[in-house]
């Protein structure tokens, strides 16, 4: 077993959501969690067996940052498969939900960013830190704020951990509210009425500079659909 593995994988079992945003993630729009991911600093094994009064008083890094999770999208196996920058494992896994759903069967994609914002070390134990978190949390009334236990060394895994029980506590919501405008359901030439959507809201952008072109052109290329768009895609240049 790899060691770097191992360290993930016990990077991701002691990571603990303390704090739960108190809304899902929207279904028609952008959500933004503001995050505060807690750890033991790295070097806290060491200063353990210092015995001085200052040394065995602990301290608490504290990591705040933004998690920006844009609109899901509905997208379908035959989709995921065109995405570029994928190993050969991934594609090998795309291939078998071809082969066990069909190429058009719809599921959610979700994108995510992250925007750090302050790094402090805290001269209190984690769970002062925490308490005094919550209390801070609690008089700003903010349900879209989270508190994260993590690893120091993998901070970015504890996060990683995180966006993912977000994605699952959301998923069966989202996919409710689209199936009840009909946005799951797929047309005679196998792509979403989601997916139709976005198109339209796309050139839309394009036409008024909101967005590049080529974003325009690479949704239209991974649905296979640049030739049914093209007199429409051109036409965007003609009207400037």
């Amino acid at each position: 077993m790899d060691i770097d593995n191992e360290r993930i994988r016990q990077a991701v079992k002691r990571t603990e959501i303390l704090r739960a945003p108190k809304q899902s993630l929207a279904t028609f729009g952008t959500t933004n969690i503001y995050y505060y991911l807690v750890t033991e600093p790295v070097y806290s094994e060491l200063v353990k067996n210092v015995t001085e009064p200052k040394a065995t008083q602990g301290e608490t890094v504290v990591r705040e940052g933004r998690v920006i999770a844009e609109r899901p999208r509905i997208v379908t196996p035959y989709y995921l498969s065109r995405l570029e920058g994928f190993s050969s494992e991934a594609r090998g896994y795309f291939e078998a939900l071809l082969k066990a759903h069909g190429p058009d069967a719809p599921g959610l994609f979700y994108t995510y960013k992250n925007e750090p914002k302050e790094l402090n070390i805290v001269s209190d134990n984690l769970l002062s830190v925490v308490d005094k978190l919550n209390a801070e949390i609690n008089k700003r009334g903010d349900p879209l704020t989270s508190i994260i236990k993590g690893e120091d060394e993998f901070w970015d895994v504890s996060l990683m951990k995180f966006i993912y029980e977000m994605t699952r506590s959301s998923l069966r919501n989202n996919l409710w509210q689209m199936g009840s405008r009909g946005l799951l359901d797929i047309d005679a030439g196998g792509i979403p009425v989601d997916a139709r959507v976005r198109i339209d809201e796309l050139f839309r952008k394009v036409s008024s500079g909101e967005s590049e072109p080529h974003e325009l052109q690479a949704e239209l290329d991974r649905w296979n659909l640049f030739e049914e768009y093209e007199d429409r895609f051109f036409n965007i240049f003609k009207k400037r």
